[in-house]
């Protein structure tokens, strides 16, 4: 019977072999944008996903703690009541790679979404709607960490 580490290990080998082959559905290789996931700011990311310059909103909301007590799992959520919505992000501006989630929106969802973060130190927290013609439309809320999440 195998081990748990050892059926990981060949889902992860198996993956692998099915990503080199380029046989992995094509909804997993265009969610990853490997440039939106290394941008260092905010108008970088949303660059790389195709939005515009971004603009400060009151549609777009932002949730979290004021203070977290533990920065490896932070609580928190992004939303609009806009129409047109494609995709929801959340970025955390002061970690090694700001962009934290790209939730992507149809027509059929709404756009709403919870989730927990790493964050390595207090930093603002970004929600940022990208909309179906181009603009970009965000919120900013101020997180404080008492215990860093990123190795701290």
């Amino acid at each position: 019977m195998a081990t748990r580490r050892e059926m990981l290990l060949r889902s992860a080998q198996v993956a692998g072999l099915l990503a080199g082959a380029g046989l992995l559905p094509a909804t997993a290789q265009a969610a990853w944008n490997k440039a939106a996931f290394e941008a260092k700011n905010l108008a970088d990311a949303t660059k790389a996903l195709g939005g515009g310059a971004p603009a400060e909103s009151k549609d777009v909301t932002i949730t979290g703690p004021d203070i977290a007590e533990n920065g490896a799992v932070v609580p928190v959520g992004a939303a609009t009541t806009m129409a047109g919505v494609k995709q929801l992000l959340i970025l955390v501006e002061k970690n090694p790679n700001v962009l934290a989630a790209v939730f992507d929106v149809g027509a059929s969802v709404e756009p709403a979404f919870n989730t927990r973060v790493k964050m390595g130190q207090s930093s603002n927290v970004y929600a940022v709607a990208v909309m179906n013609d181009g603009r970009t439309l965000y919120a900013v809320k101020e997180i404080k960490v008492t215990l860093g999440g990123c190795g701290g």
